[in-house]
């Protein structure tokens, strides 16, 4: 047994109570961090038929850019975030936004397809 008394303060009480009250949402934080880098259920799949047909790949850096290279900008600067198809309905910074080109689904914006068109402007 230790020879150190225990302290029954309701000062001590408080400093554990606040203590806790700041940590509870710092944990949260990271949590929801966590959370956001996962794959959204509705997520177009690589064996979507859809998305086979277009060539689709989520990283756009595994995909056969080359090879089917759409003009508009060199191939390794091709990715979802600067094509037409792509919608910006989904909040700014979102790794996940629609695409005209698969109806009801959520495609990554660093992903690429053999239908990549170069954003206007």
């Amino acid at each position: 047994m230790s020879d150190q008394p225990i302290c029954k303060s309701r000062r001590d009480a408080i400093k554990v109570m606040l203590g806790a009250a700041v940590a509870v949402p710092l944990i949260n934080l990271v949590g929801v961090g966590a959370a956001r880098a996962a794959v959204p259920a509705n997520a177009v799949t690589e064996d979507d038929p859809t998305a086979v047909a277009l060539k689709y790949h989520r990283d756009a850096t595994k995909s056969d850019r080359v090879a089917a290279a759409r003009p508009g900008l060199p191939p390794e600067q091709q990715h979802c975030a600067n094509c037409q198809f792509m919608q910006p309905e989904v909040a700014e910074g979102d790794e996940w936004k629609g695409c005209q080109l698969f109806p009801g689904k959520l495609i990554n914006v660093n992903g690429w397809c053999a239908s990549w068109t170069l954003r206007a402007s």
